[in-house]
């Protein structure tokens, strides 16, 4: 019986009371229901273990109060921060306590000393932001530091790149305040022999003084020995012993802690990097050992098939581009960061000399590949970092049902062994049927290391223990660490006794039974530990079935069953980037409310576990499903910025299409979802229409039966809807183009539509807006359909749509929109709905309005007028220009407007998302997210600002939040010629405005 079963899981009743108690007595979040407890069932890892609850305290108190009633119970307790971790740390059967919500401050700091208290549950990056402005950084920079959390770093002994450096955690953790199981409270920082402490303290450094002689032989002599409890940290040395250093690395499993105490450092001002070509992986290896002698502060690696897994992710593929010549097997990347900038130039150089002296020159005709790239340029460095640092998720992003697996993830040896190594893991790999892919820290002869198996296959599960023994008993030979960055968990601890030997294990269990003799603190890691093959604990157990979905969309992309819907929502792998709280977009709806419910992660989870029976007979059309999509805003960041390519929009269409069919449409949907089909009726009556807006008794009838707020004011409806006589204006001998009128510009803002005519035909277009084949309504791309799980409908506005415009396309003819989520439905969903020639022909030829000036201008096409119209515009993206590449079009084209600054607002999601910020319950959501950024930075801009955004959803939050009037770029452009036709200016044109 394994410690994970000494405890009782609790039937219905008993976990009713306790659930009732703890909400009694707990202000913070309670969950003991099915849909949250799943959420938090699993990690980075391949295990699944179903907790009997989750609290998510508001205090520290409350954290405490929570372990005593949970002990008091009977039950266990697994603490919590970003749940990243690789090997099944933070996942257990008992209470789980996510300290990531609310745990999260700076308690003090001290500039002077570099040092500062914070809360377990504060994430790397926002402590990071908040030490940056004095100059400071904690720079144990893991590659989940958007979302890792102090507290789960403290527990698992984090590394990250630029340990060469600065060390591990446990280097760089001064102290901490912690709870033991029984709940009293000490302070663990250093402490000598003869110190009048707790008897705990003089127990421990009793067993590092008995135990000296053995822990010397038995512990590896590598930096990344991460396995196990750091018994060295008790043995007698010259300094004083500090126990924080015995906390740090067990896994929640000794103590409760409450807060960690940081050593801090300089902020980096200066680096370089120079990327390392390599014809042969095993080459590579080999040159690691000759690189740090150069003493840089980092050595990673990136193999081929990473370089070739990045080069399908769009955010990757220009980074990889410049960084990457030809078509090396591995790249090794080394990075100087002295304060002076000459000195690591000086390295730089010496590095390219070096590899030359190793037969690695650009010109050296033995050597397939070889020389050094250098990246000086800050922006490209951020990018290649980044692109590292995502380096586990791009290597899950395989779209095939064997991946990646982390068991073998972080073995450490020393580096002159690291080449052999390898290629000996290799032979492992092959051996047993499989390959493997290799990156990340080469200074430290610490790569991480994933064979591809499909652990739904009891084959492959075999294989996956085979390959474990085989490699560890090679790691034991070269004298390394089988656990070298990402802990123990379930997946190592099983095996420390034939690393350490038994009589170190033993002093584990002393350890643990010391601190926790009911074995509360998360059980089953580090000693005790089930075995790591144990398929009732993988998130794929043995009897995990899918049974055959007919989905909505086609979902063929992708591998398994259910027409790939099922391999789609298992390509989350928990890694959690959805969670990081700046940059980028995803996950607008997180960021806000700082929910596993809402986030990417979560849905996913709760997805898998819908379509595999796991919550109950039709729960993806359930209520709880629902409620978990709801504050989905189909933004699409997940979509682009997700590693592994998880598209949340799309699985929410198949959600909302399942729901639609069992149980119908609200009036609200009715109301969004035909909106297209009733627009021009609208249009012809619009006073009518428009009395809403100005009746408070309107407003709250429309918000009781509708669900629309009563504080949003609905777009106004316009008599002059945009409407064209001709179909084809501009010269006759101008190059074609098709102007798409969507229903939002056509109904609600039809000056965006006319400054874009205008601008067109300025420039010499010849533009056709067609009268569709059918001669019937206006082309609408289904957009509001789909927001409405209406896919049969959304299908048969694209069937006339692509009917209309085929005929243009064909010759070659772009088509030009106006609205992100309207034009890049095009380039989407589309697709999704159909997989014709035709229909592609139309999604290759679509482009929204600013792409295609700019293709023009960088072909020397482009001939506009343009005259000076202010100073500055502050510029917000639209999530889906955003996820498709297409934002930085609307910086080029706005900078051909003369003396005009443009800079862009650093925001995710507007919030407003088409109809989600007009919902009575999601109102309060949307403007949170508006709020994260956005509105904050429009009203700090002057008066004589320009606001551009080109999502009328956007335009119409601006309005709403910030009482600011917001433009389209098509109307900045028409505003500037009319300001060179008046003033007789004219903006020169070089071959290649936008680029200067």
């Amino acid at each position: 019986m394994t410690a994970t079963q000494t405890h009782k899981s609790g039937n219905s009743a008993e976990n009713s009371a306790l659930a009732a108690r703890l909400t009694r007595e707990i202000a913070g979040d309670v969950f003991f229901d099915p849909f949250n407890r799943g959420r938090y069932a699993t990690d980075a890892s391949f295990y699944q273990l179903m907790p009997a609850g989750v609290v998510i305290p508001r205090t520290m108190d409350e954290a405490l109060r929570t372990l005593a009633i949970v002990r008091n119970d009977g039950r266990v307790v697994t603490p919590r921060g970003g749940g990243t971790s690789q090997c099944g740390q933070t996942v257990n059967h008992g209470i789980v306590i996510d300290f990531s919500k609310h745990l999260n401050r700076i308690v003090s700091l001290d500039v002077e000393n570099r040092s500062c208290v914070v809360e377990p549950g504060i994430v790397l990056d926002d402590l990071n932001r908040q030490l940056r402005k004095h100059g400071l950084w904690f720079p144990v920079d893991v590659s989940t530091a958007s979302r890792a959390t102090i507290g789960g770093m403290a527990g698992n002994n984090s590394c990250g790149g630029r340990s060469l450096r600065y060390g591990t955690m446990r280097d760089n953790t001064l102290a901490m305040d912690a709870a033991l199981a029984d709940g009293k409270q000490l302070h663990f920082g250093e402490v000598s022999p003869g110190d009048n402490g707790p008897d705990l303290f003089r127990d421990m450094l009793d067993l590092g003084a008995r135990e000296a002689a053995e822990i010397a032989e038995k512990f590896p002599k590598v930096q990344r020995r991460v396995g196990g409890y750091n018994l060295d940290a008790l043995v007698p040395c010259n300094a004083p012993n500090n126990l924080a250093h015995l906390l740090v690395g067990s896994e929640g499993t000794l103590a409760f802690t409450t807060q960690i105490e940081l050593k801090l450092w300089p902020v980096i001002r200066n680096k370089v990097l120079g990327v390392c070509h390599f014809g042969s992986f095993y080459e590579a290896m080999n040159a690691a050992q000759h690189l740090v002698k150069l003493r840089p502060i980092a050595v990673e690696l990136v193999d081929r098939t990473m370089l070739a897994l990045g080069r399908e992710i769009a955010m990757f593929q220009p980074i990889i581009g410049t960084a990457v010549r030809g078509d090396p097997d591995a790249v090794l990347i080394v990075e100087f960061a002295e304060e002076d900038q000459a000195e690591n130039i000086r390295r730089l150089k010496q590095l390219g000399g070096l590899m030359g002296d190793l037969g690695f020159g650009w010109n050296n005709p033995q050597r397939k590949w070889g020389g050094v790239v250098e990246i000086t340029e800050p922006a490209l460095q951020t990018g290649i970092a980044e692109f590292r640092a995502a380096g586990l998720n791009v290597m899950m992003s395989m779209k095939q049902e064997g991946k990646p697996v982390s068991f073998v993830e972080d073995c450490a040896v020393p580096l002159p062994h690291l080449a052999d190594y390898t290629a000996r893991l290799n032979e492992i790999f092959a051996r047993h049927g499989t390959r493997g892919t290799m990156y990340a820290h080469a200074s430290e002869g610490c790569l991480h290391v994933r064979p591809v198996l499909n652990l739904k296959l009891e084959k492959d599960v075999a294989a996956m223990r085979a390959i474990a023994e085989d490699t560890f008993a090679m790691v034991r030979e070269y004298k390394g660490s089988h656990s070298g960055e990402h802990g123990d968990g379930m997946v190592r601890s099983e095996f420390h006794e034939a690393m350490f030997g038994p009589r170190i294990i033993a002093d584990f269990r002393e350890v643990k039974h010391r601190f926790d003799p009911d074995n509360v603190l998360n059980p089953g890691k580090i000693v005790d530990a089930p075995k790591m093959d144990d398929r009732t604990l993988f998130r794929y157990p043995p009897d995990y079935r899918v049974p055959e979905l007919k989905t909505a969309l086609d979902w063929s992309a992708y591998p398994g069953a259910g027409g790939g819907f099922q391999g789609a929502v298992e390509m989350c792998n928990n890694n959690g980037a959805c969670r990081k709280l700046e940059g980028g977009v995803m996950c607008p709806s997180y960021r806000a409310t700082r929910n596993e419910k809402d986030v990417t992660r979560g849905r996913a989870n709760t997805l898998r576990l819908a379509i595999s029976g796991q919550l109950g007979p039709d729960a993806l059309a359930s209520d709880e499903m629902m409620d978990t999509m709801k504050l989905c805003v189909s933004c699409k960041a997940c979509r682009h910025e997700c590693p592994t390519g998880v598209d949340m929009a799309k699985m929410k269409i198949e959600v909302l299409a399942a729901r639609a069919a069992r149980q119908g449409l609200s009036l609200r949907d009715r109301l969004v979802g035909y909106l297209p089909r009733y627009a021009a009726l609208a249009s012809r009556f619009a006073p009518l229409a428009n009395l809403r807006n100005n009746s408070p008794l309107l407003r709250k009838l429309f918000e009781k039966f509708a669900g629309i707020s009563a504080r949003r004011a609905l777009p106004e409806w316009r008599r002059d809807m945009f409407r064209s006589d001709a179909e084809t204006v501009g010269p006759a001998d101008g190059r074609e183009v098709v102007l798409f009128a969507d229903t939002f510009n056509r109904a609600y803002e039809r000056e965006n539509l006319d400054a874009a005519l205008r601008v067109l035909v300025a420039g010499g277009y010849r533009v056709h807006i067609p009268k569709p084949v059918d001669n019937g309504r206006p082309l609408c791309c289904g957009r509001t359909f789909l927001s409405a799980g209406l896919v049969d409908q959304a299908r048969a506005e694209l069937d006339r749509l692509v009917a209309t415009y085929a005929p243009f396309t064909t010759r070659g003819v772009p088509i030009i929109g106006l609205e992100p989520s309207c034009l890049l439905t095009l380039r989407d969903e589309l697709l999704s709905l159909r997989s014709d020639d035709t229909a592609r022909g139309i999604s290759a030829h679509a482009l929204l309005f600013e792409e295609f000036l700019v293709r023009e201008a960088e072909a020397g096409r482009l001939q506009l007028p343009l005259g000076p119209v202010a100073a500055k515009t502050i510029v917000h993206g639209h999530c889906h220009q955003k996820s498709f590449g297409a934002f930085k079009p609307v910086e080029q084209v706005l900078r051909l407007v003369p003396d005009l600054n443009v800079e862009t607002i650093e925001s995710s999601c507007c919030g407003m998302a088409g109809a989600f910020g007009y919902g009575a319950e999601t109102y309060q959501a949307s403007m949170e997210m508006a709020e994260l950024s956005l509105l904050p930075a429009v009203r700090r801009a002057d008066a004589a600002t320009l606001v551009v955004a080109d999502g009328t959803s956007c335009r119409h939050q601006i309005k709403d939040g910030a009482g600011r009037g917001a433009l389209h770029v098509a109307r900045v452009l028409a505003m500037s010629l009319d300001s060179a036709r008046s003033t007789h200016y004219s903006s020169p044109i070089t071959k290649d405005p936008i680029h200067g």
